[in-house]
């Protein structure tokens, strides 16, 4: 027999094995049925446990794993599919609130003015309601104690990752995601008017300004010092004595707003550098053009329990956008993810996913729906 006939034959067990899988699925949209008449539960863990049980007893021995593998997968995509014929109501969308940047009265802004995240504050709300805070989590106390409608903090840089502490605050709080927003972060080179470039010996800046300024320090010779962050460091270069020929990395705004002069613009290393920042406020809210969403969540530590979750993204047809995972710090050295995937609450896929997740996963959060500017 030659592979082409080889082929041909599997193609027809293939035909088998699809009419086979559809008659179970029809019988399973019955016993969805059975169980929302009489309210029981989807997941019945005995009943699973009995079914590979009988699967692997049956088995062949060589292909025992792959089987096993094979029936969890098909039980995996019912539990879906009758949790979503199941489901009758979605409380994420019903707890939500209109995003309502014109109506804010006040919004807390991590950084100082002329700070990136000062720009990005300016591109969602009106100047004169941004309210300064120096630490990331005086920005969450200040929404969830209502001193502030929303709150504007960094959450990932393209060349410098995740800020790690706002990920561990969005743990601490029960805060939410209201919009998200990209920053071209475009450093520049400022000192007192009057200086000249050739006459700068030392720097200031954030020491991710620093790093991601390096050819330009050596280049030119000089000697940098870490400061707490860009906007800051151009307010101490404003006030610093004109002698010390002091000059800051910072942003356009930050030079702009301390009285600076721009000696040369456009210094980082690589023409591409973004920073994302998030919006956030204490209710969840919600408008029909959010197209992300985020959680947060642990699993145990069992065999295949991610790989299982991710399972449920492809059955509900759901496109995860990242994922990545911060260690909880705990004794048993627990992982806590943060996803983003692609949806919107009204969407009855996204729905039933997110009530799936909710049921299963240890520590789920839900974080948002949003849409990034």
């Amino acid at each position: 027999m030659d592979l082409k006939e080889l082929r041909d034959q599997i193609d027809q067990i293939d035909i088998q094995i699809q009419d086979l899988f559809e008659q179970r699925m029809d019988v399973v949209k019955s016993v969805a049925a059975y169980k929302k008449q009489h309210q029981l539960p989807v997941l019945h863990t005995n009943r699973e446990d009995e079914v590979i049980r009988q699967v692997t007893e049956r088995a062949a021995p060589e292909y025992a794993s792959g089987e096993k593998v094979l029936f969890t997968n098909i039980m995996d995509i019912s539990k879906c599919s009758q949790k979503k014929l199941i489901q009758s109501n979605n409380p994420f969308l019903e707890h939500s609130v209109p995003f309502s940047p014109d109506i804010a009265a006040k919004v807390a802004c991590q950084g100082v003015p002329g700070a990136y995240s000062h720009i990005a504050a300016r591109a969602l709300f009106k100047e004169d309601i941004i309210h300064f805070y120096r630490h990331f989590e005086e920005v969450f106390q200040a929404v969830i104690n209502e001193e502030a409608d929303y709150g504007i903090l960094p959450i990932e840089n393209s060349n410098a990752g995740s800020v790690v502490e706002v990920y561990e605050l969005l743990k601490k709080y029960n805060i939410y995601i209201a919009r998200r927003i990209k920053i071209e972060v475009n450093h520049c080179l400022a000192a007192l008017p009057g200086t000249q470039l050739s006459d700068i010996k030392c720097v200031f800046s954030h020491e991710q300004g620093i790093q991601q300024c390096s050819s330009f320090i050596h280049q030119h010779n000089l000697t940098a010092h870490s400061y707490s962050n860009t906007a800051a460091a151009a307010e101490y270069v404003a006030q610093s004595d004109p002698n010390q020929y002091f000059a800051a990395i910072c942003s356009n705004l930050g030079a702009q707003i301390h009285g600076l002069q721009i000696l040369s613009d456009h210094i980082s290393n690589i023409d591409e550098n973004y920073t994302r920042f998030i919006c956030i406020s204490k209710k969840p809210q919600y408008s029909k053009e959010d197209n992300i969403i985020s959680i947060s969540f642990s699993l145990p530590h069992t065999v295949g329990s991610l790989y299982r979750m991710l399972t449920k993204f492809s059955v509900y047809g759901i496109n995860m956008q990242k994922i990545e995972s911060k260690p909880i710090g705990n004794k048993n050295f627990d992982i806590m993810f943060y996803l983003d995937f692609t949806g919107n609450l009204k969407d009855e896929n996204v729905s039933a996913l997110l009530n799936d997740l909710a049921a299963d996963l240890l520590q789920f959060k839900y974080l948002g729906n949003y849409i990034e500017i």
